[in-house]
């Protein structure tokens, strides 16, 4: 009798432990991409590279005329153990031996090699491909162009939307600079504080076009990487070895708090204008919070998923702003990683 009340209260111990752990799964499932026609995508149904491919070889031409001085500029960050980062993500390079190898041969050569352990995509200056974002549906977790992580993903890299597709090709077209903290007149925009659209942090479909009308510059066209200068970005400066630890301790916390960027209301504005790219100062590009505080990465969703827009983060602007170049041509492709989410790298502008 003892035995067949421990039974039973194993197994529905057991039970409560899997609903309790399953509820969340069960609750966030979101049908939006199977009900709203998000596939196929407007590029066919076996597309992998998304807004790529708004980039044509007359879009290549006709950014090629962005140059006139022939100045180069790079907007990626330095990788180091000690800046800021989303979460428990990390950073380490070690030099495994000093040399690592030799002295050898006749001239007795020695020669250094470097042992990196990151999540070598997601961190610092980074490239966010199709592979990164999904949307949890109740036929499973939806990515771009209605594959399914069921489908591909593997512990070893995806079988689909690995940037290595995107890395075939790589991004030369225009780059459009949005300084939105120039246009409001403030050094830096503040994070959102969640109480909706109207919240100062949030960059409105306004503030984009005020800003273009403010830079002089044409509107956003098909095919274009948009960045966003917001001043966020100066928390992680080019004067940070100069800091104290306590110092970059206190302007991680900042960093990290938020960010200022896009609504979510932008962000379709921006879909809707065809863009290649999206990119920022800021370790996430959009407003965090966003305009629905309820809806995390709302943008991300929007961009990656839904129209294939990838996005790059924790740029460096800060050189484009001083030169007031707010027109470029912006040079990047991804590391040929074979099924990996994201990348790292440091984009070339060239005016």
């Amino acid at each position: 009798m003892k035995d067949a009340r421990f039974l039973t209260t194993w197994f529905l111990s057991v039970v409560i432990i899997l609903v309790i752990a399953l509820f969340p799964m069960l609750t966030v499932a979101d049908d939006s991409p199977l009900t709203e026609g998000w596939t196929p995508s407007v590029f066919g149904q076996g597309d992998e590279v998304g807004s790529l491919n708004w980039i044509t070889e007359p879009k290549v031409l006709e950014a090629i005329k962005l140059v006139r001085k022939g100045k180069t500029v790079t907007l990626g960050k330095v990788y180091q153990s000690d800046i800021p980062v989303f979460g428990e993500r990390t950073w380490k390079l070690i030099i495994p031996g000093l040399p690592t190898g030799g002295p050898a041969s006749d001239n007795s050569i020695v020669y250094n090699d470097e042992y990196v352990m990151a999540e070598l995509g997601q961190i610092g200056t980074q490239f966010d491909g199709l592979g990164h974002i999904g949307v949890n549906t109740s036929q499973g977790n939806y990515f771009y162009n209605g594959h399914f992580l069921e489908d591909f993903g593997t512990s070893y890299g995806l079988n689909k939307l690995g940037v290595e597709k995107i890395a075939e090709k790589g991004y030369v077209t225009r780059g459009v600079l949005l300084d939105i903290a120039g246009y409001r007149g403030v050094e830096r925009l503040p994070v959102p504080t969640g109480k909706g659209k109207n919240d100062p942090g949030i960059i409105t479909v306004d503030d984009i076009k005020g800003t273009i009308k403010k830079q002089k510059i044409a509107p956003i066209q098909p095919g274009d990487v948009v960045l966003f200068y917001t001043g966020h970005g100066n928390y992680w400066g080019e004067d940070w070895d100069s800091l104290t630890t306590e110092e970059k301790n206190q302007n991680k916390q900042l960093f990290n708090a938020g960010e200022p960027g896009p609504g979510i209301t932008a962000c379709r504005y921006l879909s809707e204008q065809k863009i290649a790219m999206v990119g920022s100062d800021t370790w996430g590009t959009e407003a965090v919070p966003g305009e629905e505080v309820n809806r995390a990465f709302d943008c991300h969703i929007e961009w990656m998923v839904k129209h294939g827009i990838t996005n790059m983060e924790n740029l460096d602007l800060s050189q484009l702003v001083k030169d007031k170049v707010y027109e470029f041509v912006f040079v990047f492709a991804p590391l040929k990683m074979k099924g990996a989410t994201g990348s790292p790298g440091n984009p070339i502008a060239i005016y």
